[in-house]
């Protein structure tokens, strides 16, 4: 294809080389030979648009293109008044290429983006003047394969009125990176534009998806997907490049640290051939990760499993993965209709959004298939209720969920630095109520001389973290769950839900984050933070 283009632009330059009446040359049978050093300068061949090709005895030859100025070939003969001067015209892509050997690019030292601590201004400023020399058409390249080091799942790009703030979200928690020059963020934007199918010019916000594939230092590569999410400001157009990047190594159920109770109950819901599973939670909360490893889980020879994504974003041997293009569209629900007439065992629906893809997926669950889905909800109890709001009061709709699962995303604690310490009473109280409050038959640890720990810091992690492990809590719809959504009352409060599957035995979020706290994997601040 590359070829083709540049032999049609040859024989452009042929046809209007003869026009003229200039020969021509083709300069892919001249880049090889040795360049005419100290004719011209570097300067003079990129205003005058005209290189030195040939030398003889008494005859110095250029090469002009199709976009040389009328005047230099009278600028170049009255330069070299003491030898005869010719000229041959050569396309504009041979003249770039000569022009990279007189002038070759510098070689850009790209530094590692190192994630800075809130102060530090030099960090911040040594990255800013790297992205500042980092080559237009590289930047998006530099950024993403420096993001996805990091292990960051987000980029921030953030218009103010002179300059664009970049910041990348590690860990769940955003953090300064550089400044970008409002010039240098167009580039930027125009790389991505093309790349996601979007506008940078739009008035109204926009969602556009990309890949791009990384190469590591082992050689090893791997397909990194994106989501584009932008907004026009008042300084200009806002933008979040969301990395979608799954770790195939942890996609698995005893890997997301569950404990052995949880992994039971999701266990057994996964067992059955029918019902729906709904993990609920806001974006980033590790919601998709859980899909996956369930998807995996239940990936059988014997079972035809199909996933509807919006996008896809990990890719399954065995598994059907259809991509449901919502700016094109396309709905889950139209999809998951037409799904379901390909008799498959179990079915993964990227999200519930509206009533139309509820109801279809509560039907679903009723009729001989395993439903797995996401829903926004601040806990299980709210998804319960937010969905009753969304379908009415439906008989069937207690019978078609089988379980929910409420998550978040806590910061793991660094083990080379993190720091031991005795709680004050307050803490302890607080501790002791959600340990206390835990469900009978339940192991409670023991808060005689509890020990609680905190980050650390070290020059390599300056925040004390490193990774994320989930929380989360298990609404098993039981008889009694079922009992009471089968009430007749139109409203049913989510306070009411969230007593009635405390009483049935649920660990809630909160509970289950104190719990990693006193086993010393995350701060009791960050459960505090997270749980609200």
């Amino acid at each position: 294809m590359v070829q083709d283009i540049r032999e049609q632009e040859e024989l452009s330059t042929r046809g209007r080389a003869n026009l003229l009446g200039i020969p021509y040359a083709d300069s892919r049978e001249l880049i090889k030979e040795p360049l005419l050093e100290g004719i011209l300068s570097v300067p003079e061949m990129y205003e005058d648009k005209v290189i030195p090709l040939k030398k003889d005895h008494s005859t110095l030859t250029f090469g002009i293109c199709t976009s040389t100025p009328q005047q230099t070939a009278q600028k170049i003969r009255q330069k070299f008044q003491d030898v005869n001067v010719g000229f041959l015209m050569i396309s504009e892509s041979g003249y770039k290429e000569f022009m990279r050997r007189y002038d070759p690019p510098k070689e850009v030292h790209y530094e590692d983006i190192a994630i800075a601590t809130q102060d530090s201004k030099d960090a911040i400023s040594n990255i800013s003047r790297t992205l500042a020399s980092v080559k237009s058409d590289d930047i998006l390249d530099y950024l993403i394969t420096q993001a996805d080091k990091l292990n960051a799942s987000d980029i921030h790009f953030e218009t103010e009125q002179d300059y664009v703030r970049m910041r990348m979200r590690v860990d769940g928690v955003l953090h300064p990176v550089a400044r970008l020059t409002h010039d240098k963020y167009r580039q930027l934007q125009s790389s991505i534009a093309i790349k996601a199918n979007i506008s940078i010019d739009a008035p109204e916000a926009q969602t556009g998806h990309m890949t791009h594939n990384i190469t590591g230092k082992d050689g090893k590569s791997h397909i990194l997907n994106m989501r584009i999410e932008t907004v026009p400001t008042n300084f200009g157009q806002d933008a979040v490049v969301r990395l979608l990047s799954i770790d195939a190594e942890i996609l698995d159920l005893k890997k997301l640290g569950l404990s052995d109770r949880q992994r039971q109950i999701t266990q057994d819901a996964l067992s059955h051939s029918q019902g729906m599973i709904m993990l609920v939670g806001p974006t980033g909360s590790g919601k998709t990760t859980t899909l996956y490893s369930m998807i995996k889980d239940l990936n059988r020879p014997d079972r035809k499993i199909i996933t509807l994504e919006d996008p896809v974003e990990y890719g399954f041997e065995g598994v059907s993965q259809i991509p449901v293009n919502s700016r094109g569209g396309d709905t889950f629900a139209n999809k998951l209709r037409a799904v379901l007439r390909l008799d498959p065992d179990v079915v993964m629906v990227g999200e519930i959004r509206d009533v139309d893809t509820a109801k279809t997926a509560l039907q679903a669950a009723l009729t001989g298939h395993l439903v797995l889905s996401t829903f926004h909800a601040a806990s299980a109890p709210a998804a319960l209720s937010r969905m009753r709001e969304m379908i009415g009061d439906n008989p069937l709709f207690s019978s078609a969920i089988s379980l929910i699962v409420a998550q978040r995303l806590v910061r793991i604690l660094d083990d080379e630095t993190k720091q031991s310490y005795k709680p004050d009473e307050q803490i302890k109280n607080k501790i002791a109520e959600a340990v206390n409050s835990l469900p009978e038959g339940y192991e409670k640890p023991n808060l005689d001389n509890l020990v609680l720990y905190k980050p650390g810091k070290s020059e390599k992690n300056p925040f004390g973290y490193k990774g994320r492990v989930m929380i989360l809590e298990q609404l098993r719809i039981t008889p009694s769950i079922r009992e009471v959504l089968r009430d007749p009352i139109k409203s049913l409060s989510t306070d009411e839900l969230n007593r009635a599957a405390v009483n049935d035995g649920m660990v809630s979020m909160y509970q289950d984050g104190v719990l990693k706290a006193i086993e010393g994997i995350t701060s009791i601040e960050e459960v505090f933070k997270v749980t609200g």
